[in-house]
C-alpha cells in the first residue's frame, strides 16, 4: 500500500504545481454554472452549490475505499496488489479535485479533472500488460513509461481548443482494444459480461454527459441531470473495470501457476 500511496500522490501533487502556474491558461475549460444542467441551490455552501453533482463523488471515494479494503488478507501477488490499489488510489484523489471543481469553478480544478482522467483510462492497459505478460516479466517501470505517455498527452489541449478530446478518444480506444484482446485470450463468460457491463457504463458515462442540457427539458432529468447519471456511470465503470481486470488476474495467473506445478 505504501508504495501504491507513494506513486499516487507524488504524481498527483506534480500535476496540481503546474496546474497551479500559468502554463496551462490556454487550455479551454468551461468555469461557469451556465455548463451544467442541475439547477444552483445559492442558500447553500459553495461545496454542495449543486447538491447532486456535489454529493455523487461520495460514490467514488466509497468505491476506492471498498477495492482497497475487500481484498484485504485474500491472496494476491504483490504486484497484482499494487496495480489494484493504485487504481483505487486514482479513484480518492479524482473525487475531491471534482468536487473541488463544481464549487469553485477555478481553471486550476478545472484543468486537474481533464488531465487526471487520462492517467486513470490509462491504468486500465497497464493492468492489462500485466496480466499478459505475467508477474516475472511484468515491472514497474513499464507502468510508469505508460502513465507518463499519459500525462504528456495533455499537452494535446495546449495545441489545439479539442486537444483534450482527441487524447482522452485516444484513451478511451487503447482501453477499449486491450479489453477486447485480453477477453479473447484468456476471459471467460464471466469476465466477458464485466467487460460488457463497464463498455456500457464508459457509454453511458460520454453520453449522458453530452446530452445533460438537451435531457434537462425533460422532468426526469431536471434534479438527476445528464451530469448526475454520467457520474453515476463512470463509478460504475471504474467497478466493472475492476471486477473484469482481477477477475481475468487470477484466471490467468492461476493458469500459469498450473502449468509451473506441472
Amino acid at each position: 500500500m505504501k508504495s501504491a500511496l507513494l506513486h499516487v500522490s507524488v504524481s498527483f501533487m506534480l500535476c496540481v504545481a503546474l496546474a497551479n502556474t500559468r502554463l496551462f491558461d490556454r487550455v479551454d475549460v468551461d468555469l461557469s454554472y451556465e455548463h451544467y444542467a442541475e439547477p444552483r441551490v445559492e442558500h447553500f455552501p459553495a461545496f454542495l452549490r449543486m447538491p447532486f453533482n456535489s454529493l455523487v463523488n461520495l460514490a467514488y471515494i466509497y468505491m476506492g475505499l471498498y477495492w482497497i479494503l475487500s481484498y484485504r488478507g485474500s491472496r494476491e501477488s504483490a504486484q497484482s496488489r499494487y496495480l489494484r490499489e493504485v487504481f483505487a488510489l486514482m479513484a480518492l484523489f479524482y473525487a475531491p479535485v471534482q468536487w473541488t471543481r463544481l464549487a469553485w469553478l477555478q481553471r486550476t480544478a478545472a484543468v486537474l479533472d481533464q488531465w487526471f482522467t487520462l492517467p486513470i483510462f490509462m491504468w486500465v492497459p497497464v493492468w492489462i500488460h500485466f496480466i499478459e505478460r505475467g508477474p516475472v516479466k511484468w515491472r514497474t517501470s513499464q507502468a510508469a513509461s505508460l502513465e507518463l505517455c499519459s500525462i504528456l498527452s495533455y499537452g494535446l489541449a495546449l495545441a489545439h481548443h479539442r486537444g483534450f478530446e482527441l487524447a482522452l478518444g485516444a484513451h478511451v480506444a487503447l482501453a477499449l482494444y486491450k479489453g477486447i484482446r485480453v477477453q479473447l485470450r484468456h476471459g471467460d463468460v464471466r469476465s466477458q459480461a464485466f467487460l460488457v457491463l463497464a463498455v456500457l457504463s464508459c457509454a453511458g458515462f460520454v453520453v449522458l454527459k453530452l446530452l445533460d442540457h438537451w435531457l434537462a427539458k425533460y422532468r426526469l432529468f431536471q434534479r438527476l441531470t445528464g451530469h448526475f447519471w454520467s457520474k453515476v456511470c463512470d463509478v460504475l465503470q471504474f467497478h466493472f473495470s475492476f471486477c473484469f481486470l482481477t477477475s481475468l488476474t487470477q484466471r490467468a495467473h492461476a493458469g500459469c501457476s498450473s502449468l509451473a506445478g506441472d
